[in-house]
């Protein structure tokens, strides 16, 4: 069976000669193979069935599912879901006599999966405002505070999905796996938003969901462009930088206009270039007024700025040097880390060209109460110690979050505690030891999403990359225990030195209540519960389970 997939129990009005038709406008269609194994391209001979529903797995076909072959779809699938009652299917290969269902034969089945779920599920991304979210960090949290923003000022209507959690009605949250997911259940959530009154749908966009055409088709009314630094190169991910880039800045090719950090250097003008090749509209945000960016915030206090995150925003006069054309407001932050506000001030931005007022300061002002789960999530232990939780995972977001760390307490002993995923961005694990190298007293490397690569051999190449005597290195392979040893660390250090700031940082997983081992996700506490559990005096051991 294929090891993933969702079927949505919306019956969409299509049938298989709309299927062919569809495929073959866009000329994605070699041929039709008909129950009796006919390779045809007359729409006459294609019998006329009814699609019920769509799915990519094939475990969960049942009479009139229409079935996407992707990926590593192998010929024992294609059986069971013939004597389920499998339709039709849409692949890249021909599965007769394995079935006798109708098959259609594409040059991309990934092209051809996003275009038919559009169908099926009723156009439902023509019918809402969509905003479209990349940049290799602060997706997430951008996109809870535009949410927040459009919530607040549509009275709710506004739905959210991400790497943390989707929304869908404006009042459920439900965890998710991926960060942009496949097509099919992405129009499955765009037609739950639909259903539930929702006005504007906010997403986060990965390199890899542009690369491979999990939103082949959609045109967002607005795509952000946060920022850009190396990640996620490997085999399996991005051969280079430059792909990985590139693909982020396919994202203009696909909105109606561009927002983009101003404050990138050449890297900017590429994505302007891109813009304007793609023939869409720009503004721009940034921190430094040099570079002149439509939309501009400052902190309002240098000092203050690291408690509290507050900054002013203005507007400035689009295509004239006028500084100021609207004074946006002060915004004071829940979330710590002065890298915050330019997520926050993309958010406003984003809010901003898509309608909500300048002068709504109660919409706009909403995102000041805004918490992001597993992202600079800060706790304090009984006895004094701070600890983060954050999803930080390489150099970029490593660099973030110890630079904070070490200027909000000063006489501090920075504790870190992570490890790395296996099997992709493998330059990932070289940054961290640098970040940690320039910033941090102790490291103790221990399991994250290592899958079928040894976590200790990763672990060796992230202590590998620490080249600063000064700090501490070890390995603990089970993350409870790695984060049990930190917090005692952190208890002996204030011990020694009542002066002294204990502080811990757990780097990797965020809120993720799993890790990834072998091919299968095994449920485990997230970081935060656990760090809890400590806290308490609550912590116990968990039998490996299947996580869901």
């Amino acid at each position: 069976m294929e090891t993933s997939g969702s079927m949505d129990t919306f019956h969409g009005q299509m049938g298989t000669k709309t299927v062919f038709a569809l495929l073959a406008s866009h000329r994605l269609l070699r041929e039709a193979v008909t129950p009796e194994g006919v390779w045809t391209l007359d729409a006459d001979k294609i019998p006329s069935l009814a699609v019920r529903t769509v799915t990519y797995d094939s475990r969960a076909v049942t009479a009139g599912t229409l079935l996407f072959c992707k990926g590593n779809f192998k010929d024992d699938y294609i059986r069971p879901a013939d004597e389920a009652g499998l339709a039709c299917y849409i692949s890249e290969k021909v599965y007769f006599p394995l079935t006798h269902a109708l098959g259609f034969i594409v040059t991309d089945v990934r092209k051809a999966m996003a275009l038919v779920c559009a169908e099926f599920y009723g156009h439902p991304e023509r019918h809402m405002t969509l905003i479209g979210i990349t940049g290799t960090k602060g997706k997430t949290t951008t996109a809870y505070l535009l949410h927040a923003i459009l919530s607040a000022s549509s009275g709710g209507r506004c739905a959210i999905i991400g790497s943390a959690l989707d929304c869908v009605d404006g009042k459920n949250w439900i965890k998710t796996s991926l960060t942009t997911p496949e097509s099919p259940d992405l129009f499955a959530l765009m037609r739950q938003a639909f259903d539930h009154g929702m006005r504007y749908f906010v997403m986060e966009v990965s390199s890899q969901a542009l690369k491979i055409d999990r939103v082949y088709g959609i045109t967002f009314d607005v795509g952000a462009f946060l920022n850009i630094s190396p990640d996620h190169i490997s085999p399996k991910e991005h051969p280079s930088f430059e792909d990985y880039f590139y693909c982020k800045r396919t994202l203009a090719y696909q909105s109606r206009r561009l927002l983009f950090n101003a404050d990138l250097g050449d890297k900017s003008d590429l994505i302007a270039d891109t813009a304007r090749l793609a023939g869409i509209p720009t503004a721009t945000f940034g921190m430094d007024p040099e570079n002149r960016p439509t939309f501009l915030a400052s902190p309002v206090d240098e000092s203050a700025a690291r408690e509290s995150s507050s900054f002013g925003m203005i507007r400035r006069a689009p295509g004239s040097d006028t500084l100021v054309r609207e004074d946006l407001g002060t915004y004071h932050l829940a979330l710590p880390g002065d890298f915050n506000y330019a997520n926050a001030l993309a958010a406003v931005s984003l809010a901003v060209l898509v309608g909500v007022p300048a002068d709504d300061t109660a919409s706009l002002h909403a995102l000041e109460t805004v918490t992001v789960p597993g992202r600079m999530e800060q706790l304090r232990l009984h006895d004094g110690t701070e600890v983060i939780v954050d999803y930080a995972h390489n150099y970029a977001s490593f660099m973030a979050v110890l630079t904070y760390a070490r200027n909000r307490w000063h006489n501090s002993r920075i504790t870190v505690v992570t490890g790395s995923s296996g099997g992709k961005a493998y330059d990932r694990r070289e940054g961290m030891g640098k970040a940690v190298s320039a910033h941090a007293d102790r490291l103790i490397a221990t399991t994250d999403d290592a899958d079928f690569e040894d976590p200790k051999a990763i672990a060796d190449q992230i202590i590998a990359a620490v080249t600063n005597p000064h700090v501490s290195t070890s390995f603990i392979g089970d993350r409870q225990e790695a984060i049990a040893a930190a917090v005692d660390d952190a208890r002996a250090d204030k011990a020694e030195d009542p002066s002294c700031q204990p502080v811990v940082l757990l780097l990797g997983k965020g809120d993720e209540p799993w890790y990834i081992s072998h091919g299968r996700k095994v449920a485990m506490p997230a970081d935060s519960e656990y760090i809890r559990q400590i806290d308490a005096g609550k912590t116990g051991r968990n039998t490996e389970q299947d996580a869901k």
